[in-house]
C-alpha cells in the first residue's frame, strides 16, 4: 500500500468510502454486514487505514455499521472520518445534537477527520451564517480533541468554494473534491485544485470513477486508450491519473465487492502516475465523451453583460452540460433549486443579444429553451 504524509500521520493513499457498502435485496438501508465485514477485514489486512462515512449514507446506517466493523481493531490502527450533514438545511442549528449522536453511532470518543459536508450553492449562506453556530461548535470540538483534523467537502462551483475559503479557509486542514479524469475539465476540478494549492490545503478525492461511470467505458474509447499504453483496466486508468497529483493525499473508493477492493489495492501497491503522453490521451477521450450534446462555454461572461433578464448564462450552460452528459442528477437539481424562478432557463426571452457577443457562437437561446423543456 502506498502511504501519503499528512502532518504527523501516514495515510493510506487508497481510502475506503462507506457510501456503497454491500446491500441485502438492493435495499439502500439494509447493509449486508457479513459481506461488509469481509471487505473491512481485507482492507485492514492489506494496509487501508482511512475509512470515510457520513450521517446520511445508507439512510443513516453507514456510521453505525462502519463503527461496528472497526470495533475489533485497536483505535490507533485506523483513521475514521465523518461529516456534518449541511446538505440538508433542516440540520442547520443541530450541529451539537448530530455530532454527539455520530460519536455514539460510530462507537468512538473522537473523529480523526471531520468534514463540513457538501458545501454548495444550496447551503453556503447557511454555512456562513453565525446564527447556526456550525463553525464555532466544530472548532470547539477540535480544540478539545474530539475532532483531530477539520476539513470540508465541496460539490459547489468555484465561486462558492472561494466564498467558503475566504470565511473559514485559514482553519481548514484538508478539502474533499470530486476529481477524476472526466471532471478535470468538465466540472472544472482543475480550477478547484489550483485554488486549494493557493491556500496550501491538501486534497482528498471523492468520485474517482464517477460513481462507476468510468469503469465500463464505451469500446471505441477503451480501444483508443489501450492503443497508447500497456493493457490496463479502466479502474487503473482512473487511479493512475490521480496518482499524478502531488497534492492528493487520500483517494476514496466506494468498494462494494471484494473483487473491486482486490483490484484497487493491487493498483495502490505501486505508485505509477501516467506518463504525460498517456495522460494527454486520457484527457482527449474525456473531451470526446463530454462533447456530444454539450456546448463549449468558456465562461468568458460576455453574454451576461447583454442579457436583459440578467441571467447567469455560464452557470446555466454548465448545468445544461452536466444534464446532457449525466441526466438529471443531484448536481443539476441542486444547482437549479438555488436559482429564483426568474433566473432559471425558462426566463430566457429569446432575444439573442447574448449570441451576438458569444465568441464560441453558441446558440444560447436555443440551448436554454431545450434546458427548460428537459427540466419540466
Amino acid at each position: 500500500m502506498i502511504y501519503r504524509n499528512f502532518k504527523d500521520k501516514k495515510l493510506s493513499a487508497l481510502g475506503m468510502g462507506c457510501m456503497r457498502l454491500p446491500l441485502i435485496d438492493g435495499n439502500e438501508a439494509m447493509i449486508d454486514e457479513a459481506a461488509t465485514a469481509e471487505l473491512f477485514d481485507y482492507a485492514m489486512a492489506h494496509g487501508i487505514n482511512y475509512y470515510d462515512t457520513a450521517w446520511g449514507y445508507h439512510v443513516g446506517n453507514s456510521e453505525t455499521v462502519t463503527g461496528k466493523m472497526l470495533q475489533k481493531y485497536p483505535r490507533d490502527s485506523f483513521y475514521l472520518a465523518s461529516k456534518f450533514p449541511g446538505y440538508d438545511l433542516a440540520n442547520m442549528g443541530k450541529v451539537e445534537e448530530i455530532f454527539e449522536e455520530q460519536l455514539k453511532k460510530c462507537g468512538v470518543e473522537y473523529f480523526d477527520f471531520y468534514l463540513i459536508h457538501n458545501v454548495c450553492e444550496l447551503n453556503i449562506d447557511a454555512y456562513l451564517d453565525p446564527q447556526y453556530g456550525t463553525y464555532d461548535y466544530l472548532m470547539k470540538q477540535k480544540e478539545n480533541g474530539r475532532i483531530r483534523h477539520l476539513g470540508f467537502s465541496v460539490h459547489g462551483n468555484l465561486e462558492t468554494t472561494k466564498r467558503f475559503l475566504d470565511a473559514y479557509g485559514k482553519d481548514m486542514e484538508f478539502c474533499q473534491i470530486q476529481l477524476n479524469w472526466l471532471d478535470w475539465e468538465f466540472q472544472n476540478a482543475r480550477g478547484k485544485m489550483e485554488l486549494l494549492k493557493e491556500w496550501g490545503i491538501p486534497v482528498w478525492v471523492m468520485e474517482p470513477v464517477r460513481g462507476g461511470k468510468l469503469i465500463n467505458l464505451p469500446k471505441p474509447h477503451m480501444d483508443a486508450l489501450q492503443a497508447v499504453a500497456p493493457p490496463r483496466s479502466s479502474a487503473e486508468w482512473a487511479f493512475r491519473f490521480l496518482q499524478g497529483f502531488e497534492d492528493v493525499v487520500v483517494t476514496l473508493s466506494g468498494m462494494t465487492t471484494l473483487a473491486q477492493m482486490q483490484e484497487n489495492i493491487r493498483i495502490y501497491e505501486t505508485d505509477a502516475p501516467l506518463p504525460e503522453a498517456e495522460r494527454t490521451s486520457l484527457l482527449h477521450v474525456a473531451k470526446e465523451m463530454t462533447s456530444a450534446g454539450t456546448v463549449p462555454c468558456t465562461a468568458c461572461r460576455y453574454c451576461t453583460t447583454y442579457c436583459p433578464q440578467e441571467l447567469n448564462i455560464p452557470r446555466l450552460l454548465e448545468l445544461y452540460n452536466e444534464q446532457s452528459y449525466s441526466g438529471k442528477n443531484f448536481l443539476v437539481e441542486m444547482g437549479i433549486s438555488t436559482l429564483p424562478e426568474d433566473k432559471r432557463p425558462a426566463a430566457c426571452i429569446g432575444c439573442r443579444s447574448c449570441e451576438a457577443v458569444c465568441p464560441q457562437n453558441i446558440k444560447i437561446s436555443e440551448v436554454l429553451a431545450d434546458f427548460a423543456e428537459k427540466l419540466k
